[in-house]
């Protein structure tokens, strides 16, 4: 349901193809949702199979016809009753925190490397994410919709950096 609601979000933005979606997911919201192809080809069957999207062959020259996606007004809705509507509360799911749970029965050099390979991934994160966010112009942080979207990866930027203080944490705290 979630996943569906982000891609209308994006195809609000503009028509897209299934791979244009891939690529904006990747780029620019997988600093909080993540989705493989498969799952977004799925999903975008089902918006269309509900009415909440239309899909439009557009022949190209040298190449194979693109499926271009285009959110209907029964999409438009759906969203913005998302939108609005109540929180959507997920229970979390974190893997690495089911490693460090149960670790207590290995070795303390075991335990920090485990801490260091979740460092590495998250100092890596932290990088990515501030590029992403140092490309960012002035002009789009000025509108609403610019500003909203940065504000989701500053909020990134603020787990990922509370994450390393943690790791720091129970490091230098392991018995």
């Amino acid at each position: 349901m979630i996943l569906a609601r982000l891609i209308l979000g994006l195809l609000s933005l503009s028509p897209m193809t299934g791979y244009d979606l891939k690529k904006h997911f990747d780029s620019s919201i997988n600093h909080f949702w993540n989705a493989d192809k498969a799952q977004i080809y799925r999903t975008l069957s089902q918006l269309v199979t509900s009415g909440l999207a239309t899909v439009r062959t557009v022949p190209q020259e040298n190449y194979p016809a693109r499926q271009e996606h285009h959110i209907t007004a029964a999409g438009r809705t759906a969203l913005q009753d998302w939108l609005t509507g109540g929180l959507d509360r997920q229970p979390a799911r974190e893997p690495f925190l089911g490693r460090i749970f149960f670790a207590g029965g290995l070795e303390r050099d075991e335990i920090v490397a485990l801490l260091a390979a979740r460092r590495a991934e998250a100092e890596e994160l932290h990088a990515s994410y501030r590029t992403l966010r140092a490309e960012l112009d002035d002009a789009a942080l000025a509108e609403r919709r610019g500003y909203l979207m940065a504000a989701t990866l500053d909020h990134g930027i603020v787990h990922v950096e509370s994450e390393l203080s943690w790791l720091d944490r129970v490091e230098g705290n392991l018995p």
